[in-house]
C-alpha cells in the first residue's frame, strides 16, 4: 500500500511539473543554452602510429618525448589518459587512467618507453579504438579530445585483405560518433619523406573540430604538443625569452600575474639536457621536488609545474650546454569558466536591444580576484545562424564582469558567445540562442477573430491531453528510475592480479579505484584493455546494495569464490574482502581479483 501511495504522489507530481512546464510563461524557464555545464578537466587519449616507417620519419622517437610532455603538463591531478599504439592493427593499448598522483604519471610515460614498432599503418585502426576507449572510460564531466601522430597513408597487409574502402568506412564510422559525442581530434602530421597525405589529416581535424598540425621534423613536436593542450583547455602559450647555452646559469623572469593561477608549467625544450634552479618572489629558493613545485625531465625537454604559485616574479635559472638552444614556455592551469546571465526565451525582431551579461566562476561561486578581471578583454562573437556570416564586437569590463548590448540586426536566428581573454588564458560562454526567424520573423501574430470566442471550449481534446500527460508522466517515473540505477555508481577498489598458468607467476597487484565508473563496467577494463584478455569483455560488474558489487558472465560459466566453484551467469555478490580467480581459456592466465571498501 505504501508502494501504491508513493507511485500515486510521484506520478502526480510529475503531472503537475509538465503542466507547469507547458503553462508557465517560457521566459521564467530556465535557459537550456546558456546554462550548459562547465566542463573541469581533460579526458585525452593519445593515438600514436608505430608502424616500421617512423624509424624514417621519426628515428630519435621524439613523439613519445612529445607524448610524455603533454601528460606532464596535465594538472596533478584529476585528468584522465588513455594510449593507442597502432600499426594495421592495435599493438598496444592503455585504458583510460586517472591522475592521482606522480606514481601515475610515470606509469604512463613508462608505457609510451615500452612502444615498439612493427610493419603496416590504417589511422581507422587507431581512431577507433581511441573512441573505444573514451566511450568506456571516459568522465561525463570532463571535456574528451584524442590526439593523433601519425607519419604518412595508409599501408595494408595484402594477405589480410584489407581495402582502403574499409578503412575509410570504419573511420568514418569513428568520425560520425566523434561528432555525436564533440569529441575533437587534434592530428599531427610527420612530413620527413614528404608523402604524408595532408589533406587527410586536416579533414578528420575539421571535422571534427579540432585542428590539424604539420611538421617536417619530430623536434617541433614538444611544441606542436603544448599548443595543443593549450588550445584545449582554452590557454595561451606564453613565451619567454629563448637562451642559448654557455655553460653558466642563465635567469629568465617568469611573471604570475594572479593568485587565480592553480598551476603554472613551465616547458624547457633542447636538444641536450639542461639545469634548472627556481627562487620564488621574495628570493627563496624553491625545492623543485615539493609541494610547491615538480620537476619533470626527459632526453628533450624539462617541465617546471608551480603549485598554487604565489603572485609575483619568479626566477628560473637554466644552465645548458655551450651554443645549444633551449626554448622556455609558460602556460598556467586555471579552474575558471565564463557564465552568462540568461536572457529571456522568447521570439525578438529586428531592432530589438538584449543586455547581455557574465562574470567568471570558480567552482560554481563569482571570482573575488578583481587583479585577474583588470587586464581582461571581452568580445561578443554574433554568427548569423542563417547566412554563417560571424562579427564580433567589444564589451564593457565593470572590474568584475563583462556587460554590452546586442540589437538584433534582421529577423534572423543568432548565436551568441562571449569571449573574455587575458595574455595567459581565455573563456568562452555556453552559446546563448537568439529567436528572431522563422514564419513572421518574430514579428506580432494576427489576432484571432471576436467570432471565434463564441465556440464551446474544447473539451475533449484537453482530457485527452491530460490523460496523455498522466501517461507520459507514469513513463517518466520508471524512466527516471531505470536512469538512476543505469547510472549508479560504484565505491571502493579491486586489486587485480594475473597469474600465467604455463610459468606460475604472478603480476605484481594493480590497484583500480571504481568510482569513476557509472551503472556497468567490465573486466577488461580494469585490464588496459589488452588485447590478449579480450574474453574477460564477458565478465560485467554492476553496483548491488550496501557497498557491495555484483559479477556476472554475459556468456555462461563458473569462477572460483573463496576456493569454490560458483554459476557467474545469474550474477555473483561480492562484499568486502571477497576474492575470485577467473580462468581465461584462450590466454592460458587466471585473473585474481579482490575487492576491497
Amino acid at each position: 500500500m505504501l508502494r501504491t501511495r508513493k507511485i500515486r504522489w510521484l506520478s502526480g507530481t510529475l503531472v503537475l511539473l509538465v503542466l507547469l512546464t507547458l503553462l508557465l510563461p517560457s521566459s521564467l524557464l530556465p535557459q537550456a543554452e546558456a546554462a550548459q555545464t562547465q566542463t573541469n578537466g581533460i579526458d585525452a587519449v593519445l593515438v600514436a602510429d608505430v608502424s616500421n616507417s617512423m624509424n624514417t620519419s621519426d628515428r630519435d622517437k621524439i613523439s613519445n618525448e612529445a607524448m610524455k610532455m603533454f601528460i606532464d603538463m596535465l594538472p596533478a591531478v584529476g585528468d584522465k589518459v588513455g594510449i593507442v599504439a597502432y600499426t594495421d592493427q592495435v599493438e598496444r593499448e592503455k585504458a583510460m587512467l586517472e591522475i592521482q598522483s606522480d606514481a601515475d604519471k610515470s606509469n604512463l610515460k613508462d608505457f609510451i618507453d615500452q612502444l615498439g614498432r612493427g610493419p603496416y599503418t590504417d589511422i581507422s585502426v587507431g581512431v577507433a579504438e581511441a573512441m573505444n576507449i573514451l566511450n568506456h572510460g571516459a568522465d561525463p564531466s570532463h571535456s574528451p579530445m584524442i590526439v593523433l601522430l601519425a607519419d604518412g597513408n595508409n599501408d595494408f597487409n595484402k594477405s589480410k585483405g584489407r581495402t582502403q574502402a574499409q578503412s575509410d568506412a570504419d573511420l568514418a564510422k569513428a568520425v560520425k560518433d566523434a561528432q555525436a559525442k564533440g569529441i575533437p581530434v587534434y592530428t599531427i602530421g610527420l612530413n620527413a619523406d614528404g608523402k604524408l597525405n595532408k589533406n587527410a589529416l586536416a579533414d578528420l581535424a575539421k571535422q571534427t573540430g579540432g585542428k590539424s598540425f604539420i611538421t617536417d621534423t619530430p623536434d617541433d613536436l614538444p611544441q606542436i604538443l603544448s599548443e595543443i593542450f593549450a588550445d584545449h583547455a582554452k590557454l595561451n602559450v606564453v613565451k619567454l625569452p629563448s637562451v642559448t647555452g654557455n655553460g653558466s646559469y642563465q635567469e629568465v623572469t617568469v611573471n604570475v600575474p594572479n593568485d587565480s593561477v592553480l598551476e603554472a608549467n613551465i616547458s624547457i625544450m633542447s636538444s641536450k639536457p639542461v639545469q634548472v634552479q627556481l627562487t620564488d618572489p621574495s628570493g627563496k629558493s624553491i625545492n623543485l621536488n615539493s609541494k610547491e613545485a615538480k620537476l619533470s625531465t626527459s632526453k628533450s625537454y624539462s617541465l617546471v609545474k608551480l603549485l598554487k604559485p604565489q603572485e609575483g616574479d619568479w626566477k628560473l635559472r637554466v644552465k645548458g650546454a655551450p651554443k645549444d638552444s633551449i626554448d622556455i614556455n609558460l602556460l598556467f592551469n586555471y579552474d575558471l569558466q565564463l557564465v552568462a546571465d540568461p536572457i529571456k526565451t522568447k521570439s525578438y525582431t529586428k531592432g530589438d536591444k538584449i543586455d547581455l551579461a557574465a562574470k567568471l566562476e570558480n567552482g560554481g561561486q563569482p571570482l573575488q580576484d578583481k587583479d585577474l578581471y583588470a587586464d581582461m578583454k571581452a568580445t561578443l562573437v554574433v554568427q548569423d545562424k542563417d547566412t554563417g556570416k560571424t562579427e564580433q564586437q567589444p564589451l564593457k569590463n565593470t572590474g568584475s564582469g563583462f556587460t554590452g548590448t546586442f540589437e538584433v540586426p534582421d529577423n534572423h536566428n543568432y548565436e551568441l558567445i562571449i569571449r573574455a581573454e587575458e595574455d595567459s588564458f581565455y573563456r568562452e560562454s555556453a552559446p546563448i540562442l537568439v529567436n528572431a526567424g522563422g514564419a513572421g520573423g518574430g514579428q506580432a501574430q494576427p489576432t484571432t477573430p471576436a467570432a471565434a470566442n463564441d465556440k464551446p471550449f474544447p473539451w475533449m481534446p484537453v482530457i485527452l491531453g491530460v490523460i496523455a500527460l498522466i501517461v507520459v508522466a507514469v513513463g517518466g517515473w520508471f524512466l527516471m528510475g531505470w536512469l538512476k540505477r543505469k547510472n549508479r555508481g560504484f565505491v571502493g577498489q579491486i586489486i587485480v592480479e594475473i597469474r600465467d598458468e604455463n610459468t606460475g607467476d604472478k603480476s605484481y597487484p594493480q590497484y583500480k579505484k571504481l568510482a569513476s565508473f557509472r551503472g556497468k563496467f567490465h573486466l577488461h577494463q580494469l585490464l588496459q584493455l589488452d588485447p590478449e584478455l579480450k574474453e574477460t569483455e564477458k565478465y560485467i560488474f554492476t553496483p548491488g546494495n550496501g557497498d557491495r558489487l555484483i559479477i556476472r558472465n554475459t556468456a555462461g560459466g563458473t569462477l572460483e569464490k573463496s576456493g569454490r566453484a560458483v554459476d557467474a551467469s545469474s550474477g555473483v555478490e561480492l562484499k568486502n574482502g571477497d576474492r575470485l580467480s577467473i580462468p581465461l581459456q584462450q590466454a592460458d592466465k587466471t585473473i585474481l581479483i579482490e575487492y576491497l571498501v
